[in-house]
């Protein structure tokens, strides 16, 4: 006689069930209406519009964009996390709290103080434009917009990890003759390896979704400065709602398979490291 497994919480089926239906009307039912939507379109008219060389422009400086942010905060995330935990100092609890600011402020409020900044007339701006740096109204200012909402992304994906990491294994590798950085690349890194690339998964998917902060740094000029939320915004306002979810549609799948791809890399990592 077989005996089922009993949870210890009981329900199982009728939370996944409420699970299934919550996911399918916030999530599966407004994406599945955008693709939908785009049958409007024969296919000609649709590659035609998904391929005119404007969009084609808002693609590459919104994924080029994104992964450059994401990549940064990757290095500069990572290091806030190692600072915020292994080490005490005045004013730590402050620089803490102000690794969420960009998730409490505003997106536009974001966008109006990287602009006032980094403008030619700005704080900073009127610093590097003599040196021939300019950031707003630039590819580069998308960058730092980018950069400035995905760097808690990665610091509190990572920080609990580090946390939760016994400074016995560093001591143990520096007795065995390892030096810092052997250490870090034998010991550390594979450890916070997985979440690493969850926090770079997310930042890397916010910055593809972002638009508030960008639109008043990046100038939006067509071939130059316009990212693709824009374009979609564009296409809203000329009432051309096929144009704009033929537009969405592609963002949504590029989207999806680049976060599957590092979903995938990310579950082979954790496997590989936790087979050694």
């Amino acid at each position: 006689m077989t005996t089922r497994k009993k949870h210890l919480l009981p329900g199982f089926g009728l939370s996944l069930g409420y699970t299934l239906v919550y996911l399918s009307l916030i999530v599966l039912i407004p994406l599945a209406a955008v693709f939908i939507r785009t049958t409007e379109l024969s296919f000609n008219e649709f590659w035609a519009v998904v391929t005119t060389p404007r969009v084609l422009a808002t693609y590459r400086l919104t994924f080029g964009a994104s992964l450059i942010a994401a990549l940064i905060n990757l290095v500069f995330g990572l290091l806030t996390a190692w600072v915020l935990v292994r080490y005490q100092f005045f004013g730590k609890k402050i620089l803490d709290a102000l690794v969420d600011f960009p998730f409490a402020l505003p997106t536009a409020v974001a966008g109006i103080s990287l602009t006032a900044i980094y403008a030619p007339n700005g704080w900073l701006g009127h610093w590097l434009e003599p040196h021939g740096i300019k950031v707003a109204f630039t590819p580069l200012g998308v960058v730092v917009a980018l950069t400035f909402i995905g760097l808690p992304f990665v610091v509190r994906t990572v920080q609990p990890v580090l946390e939760d990491f016994s400074a016995e294994a560093e001591e143990a590798a520096a007795s065995l003759g390892a030096n810092r950085w052997q250490t870090f690349y034998k010991v550390i890194l594979p450890a916070i390896w997985p979440a690493l690339l969850t926090g770079f998964s997310l930042a890397f998917a916010r910055a593809v979704g972002e638009y508030g902060s960008v639109i008043f740094i990046a100038g939006n000029m067509p071939m130059i400065s316009e990212i693709t939320p824009l374009m979609i915004i564009t296409k809203l306002e000329q009432y051309d709602y096929a144009g704009a979810t033929a537009i969405a549609a592609v963002l949504l799948v590029i989207s999806f398979i680049l976060l599957l791809l590092i979903n995938v890399l990310q579950w082979w990592s954790s496997h590989r490291h936790g087979a050694r």
